[in-house]
């Protein structure tokens, strides 16, 4: 039998249940009491068993005796048992449906019931034992082994393939590269929807781009690198769709996607973390619960697979990575075992500084930042906000929501990016530079005196990728620098 959810009961000892009381001068008062008053089935469908109690006949209508079979639908005095089976919802939408039961004594109860959906066949063909073998560290004592991580951007999310934005194939060469610069953990962003698909109407990922994944993820932990693997931006199909009109098919799709995913990484130990999403889009309430959903689906996903997944810690991303709205809106999805998630939060702070590329009509491009690194021979250039104060304030939300409460927090992206172009080349260009150094430094500092762990955000400006060089030896210092 399969488990379904039961939620909102009555308090009833089935057996022990008063049938009838005593009103004034010896009247019978009726009853009618239902054991539940909701039933959440999942895609799968299957059977839940409810019990009605009632002091006199009853009958129950259901609406949806197409995908809704129950046992009995009508009965007399008494307690009875009613099993309620639902089949496979593959329509694509949840459905739902409310049982009303009645009696003549006039009382009426109501019970709901939804069944989520599935678009696709399910990958998950193979779960296995739990198994903790390598798994020992929970996620604040995992955080504890991360001092600072360095992202491989523009690669592996890349359209058609790693080389599409420029960059060359990830070697392990690099891997090492980059950890005698003192990082020890890697954030790898990458494309599956977008461009590795081989059959969309099952969400078959390519499995030749599936072990390219796999092999570059052993390059790091084979070289005792912690590894954050995520779905990223991948041409918005989560990202821009936290809606309730496309909640059913985006969760279809992160079951089936993240089922595939974590079947083929699962025999890593705790040095790979599974990330769900990358920069999810929302701006309210609701989508807020819309996105909810989406976390949900991509833990029981993944703890579903078994093995080593059962223990894998596992990376949940606040609205928009925003701290702020975060702090305001955001809880994390429940699991089924304590202690492995983190929180990923993301910190571009003032964007007019760290990655304006160009004057906008919402802002224009700020090169100076921080107390004692304004310029007076450019100062409509100058920071306006965003500069040491709201940097201790917002990294202090994310510790008193997240870190406070026994949840390390993944600064998954952060950065502020020297304009020494031929395009862009600030009249203060000294000043700029030391407040390019500044912004680096402070920043890494306050993330990790906060609990943050910061994950510099790189697409091939400070590291060559192919000749294993460093072309900006200031950030990288300052970067080192901020996280002693």
């Amino acid at each position: 039998m399969k488990k379904m959810k039961l939620t909102g009961g009555l308090a009833v000892l089935f057996g022990m249940m008063v049938l009838v009381s005593c009103g004034e001068e010896g009247v019978i008062d009726p009853v009618l009491n239902v054991s539940v008053n909701k039933l959440e089935f999942d895609e799968e469908g299957g059977d839940m068993e409810i019990s009605i109690t009632s002091t006199n006949e009853w009958s129950i209508s259901n609406q949806a005796s197409s995908w809704l079979q129950l046992s009995q639908t009508a009965g007399n005095s008494g307690s009875t048992s009613i099993q309620i089976t639902a089949v496979l919802n593959a329509t694509g939408l949840t459905r739902s449906t409310v049982l009303n039961i009645t009696s003549p004594n006039g009382q009426g109860r109501r019970i709901t019931v939804s069944q989520i959906s599935t678009l696709y066949p399910s990958y998950n063909t193979s779960p296995l034992p739990p198994d903790a073998t390598g798994m020992g560290s929970n996620a604040v004592e995992l955080a504890a082994k991360m001092k600072l991580g360095w992202n491989i951007g523009n690669t592996m999310e890349a359209p058609g393939g790693e080389e599409g934005w420029g960059n060359p194939k990830i070697t392990e060469a690099y891997v090492k590269f980059v950890k005698q610069q003192g990082f020890n953990a890697i954030r790898l962003p990458v494309s599956w929807d977008w461009h590795h698909v081989v059959d969309r109407n099952t969400a078959k990922i390519d499995p030749v781009w599936m072990d390219r994944v796999k092999e570059v993820v052993g390059y790091c932990v084979n070289n005792d690198m912690y590894v954050l693997l995520n779905i990223h931006w991948d041409g918005g199909w989560l990202e821009n769709n936290v809606t309730p009109a496309k909640k059913d098919s985006v969760n279809a799709k992160q079951k089936a996607y993240w089922e595939q995913i974590a079947t083929a990484l699962r025999d890593f130990d705790e040095h790979l973390m599974f990330a769900g999403a990358n920069e999810p889009n929302v701006h309210d309430e609701v989508q807020m619960e819309v996105l909810h959903s989406y976390h949900q689906t991509f833990v029981n996903a993944v703890r579903a697979t078994g093995g080593r997944n059962s223990y894998r810690v596992l990376v949940i991303q606040g609205p928009d990575t925003n701290i702020e709205k975060s702090h305001e809106m955001m809880n994390m999805p429940t699991d089924e075992i304590e202690g492995r998630m983190m929180a990923e939060l993301h910190y571009y702070t003032p964007p007019q500084f760290c990655i304006l590329a160009e004057d906008v009509s919402w802002g224009n491009m700020v090169y100076y930042w921080g107390n004692g690194y304004h310029s007076t021979i450019e100062p409509d250039r100058n920071a306006t906000y965003g500069e040491e104060d709201d940097v201790v304030k917002s990294f202090g939300l994310a510790k008193q929501k997240f870190v406070d409460k026994g949840i390390p927090v993944i600064l998954g992206e952060y950065g502020a990016y020297r304009r020494n172009n031929a395009q862009h080349v600030p009249l203060d260009l000294e000043t700029h530079n030391n407040s390019v150094d500044h912004w680096i430094r402070y920043v890494t500092k306050k993330a990790i005196e906060n609990g943050l762990i910061p994950f510099w955000w790189d697409t091939g400006g400070a590291l060559d990728r192919r000749l294993y060089t460093v072309k900006e030896q200031r950030t990288i210092d300052n970067i080192i620098e901020g996280g002693k």
